[in-house]
């Protein structure tokens, strides 16, 4: 089957979880309101999947930027298409600018024609609901909320989610993913599924930027997170468990390595939190490589997302094989990509050509809620 897509939001369910357990009154309020909203939306995917096909356009990049007006109707009230000026709402034209960046990212790099390959039409909607915590993909479009608009600035966690590029280039990867390998959206495919949408994210900001690997700082929503955070972003490619360490957003649980994989029932088996080894083992072979990362270990991960061998329940082992291969048939064997890959995943506990290594037993689901915060 084809066409499986879960909610893919921005912001893990254990970061709204800590903030409903020990945030504000008005804070753990909007919290519960985002979660409550996003398992609303859930419920709703598999009619917006069913529309999906009516958002691709034939020809060249074209956007379209709507409204909600604070509501839930999508797309809402049109407010800038393709080649239209700015409006002068930093929503809707971050919004345009990111989708555009993120577009021209695929298609000068990897020509690859928009999300779907076909010159899919990128539609956004911004000022979703009221103080909405989050930013998604929900198969069809991407929709972003104001962050906590509605509270006093000195206990504003979240800026608006559209201010964050890397945000928007994750998001939108999720797409990609949707219509190339499909990764079933839980335990390690859908960590996998996450790894992607944060490698590509961070990809288009280094390359808007024109960073090489050893100046961008490799975090994940860094213009998201407010100065009343203590925190970098919400989550570290480079290190990852080191992005926040706040009193209400709780401790970034994220390992970066197979000896702190973390067995959880919570949050699809742990898809934005396993998601940090992977994305170290790229940090590793985009630093060892060189240069601009989004060249050449941008070039094997666009590849292996791409190419048709990776299968929808492809595990992290599965994918270090494939970039290692990739890695040959592109820059040769024994090559210096070759092996930045090989060591970027053994900087990670996975050795390429072994069998999948087993997560630690006995202690996963404990470390989970405790380090969720989950326990009552």
């Amino acid at each position: 089957m084809r066409h499986r897509h879960p909610l893919h939001c921005i912001v893990p369910p254990h970061m709204l979880e800590s903030i409903a357990e020990r945030g504000t009154a008005r804070q753990q309020e909007i919290a519960r309101a985002t979660m409550v909203a996003s398992d609303q939306i859930r419920t709703e995917r598999l009619a917006v999947t069913a529309r999906a096909v009516a958002a691709v356009q034939p020809g060249a990049k074209e956007r379209i930027v709507y409204t909600a007006n604070s509501g839930t109707s999508l797309p809402g009230q049109r407010l800038r298409g393709e080649g239209e000026p700015p409006t002068g709402d930093a929503a809707v034209d971050e919004a345009y600018d990111g989708s555009g960046d993120t577009y021209d990212l695929y298609q000068q790099v990897y020509a690859r024609d928009s999300i779907d390959g076909s010159n899919m039409r990128l539609d956004s909607t911004v000022h979703y609901r009221q103080s909405y915590d989050n930013a998604f993909w929900n198969g069809r479009q991407m929709v972003y909320g104001d962050g906590d608009e509605d509270l006093p600035e000195d206990e504003r966690l979240f800026n608006r989610f559209t201010k964050s590029l890397d945000v928007i280039g994750h998001e939108l990867t999720h797409g990609v993913t949707q219509f190339t390998a499909n990764l079933v959206y839980r335990n390690q495919s859908g960590a996998l599924n996450e790894h992607f949408s944060d490698v590509f994210g961070s990809l288009v900001r280094q390359w808007k930027l024109d960073q090489t690997a050893d100046q961008a700082d490799w975090l994940v929503g860094a213009d998201l997170l407010t100065a009343n955070v203590n925190g970098d972003g919400i989550r570290s490619m480079k290190e990852p468990g080191t992005a926040y360490d706040d009193p209400v957003l709780g401790q970034d649980p994220q390992p970066g390595h197979m000896d702190g994989y973390v067995d959880t029932m919570q949050d699809n088996g742990g898809v934005h939190i396993n998601s940090g080894i992977p994305n170290r083992a790229f940090y590793v072979v985009a630093t060892e490589i060189g240069g601009r990362a989004w060249e050449k270990a941008g070039l094997i991960w666009y590849r292996t997302l791409t190419d048709g061998q990776l299968s929808a329940q492809a595990e992290f082992q599965t994918a270090a094989d494939r970039t290692f291969v990739i890695a040959g048939d592109v820059y040769g064997a024994n090559s210096l990509e070759q092996q930045a890959v090989k060591a970027g995943w053994e900087a990670v506990g996975i050795t390429i050509g072994a069998e999948a290594p087993s997560p630690p037993s006995g202690t996963g689901c404990l470390l989970s809620a405790l380090t969720l915060g989950l326990l009552r």
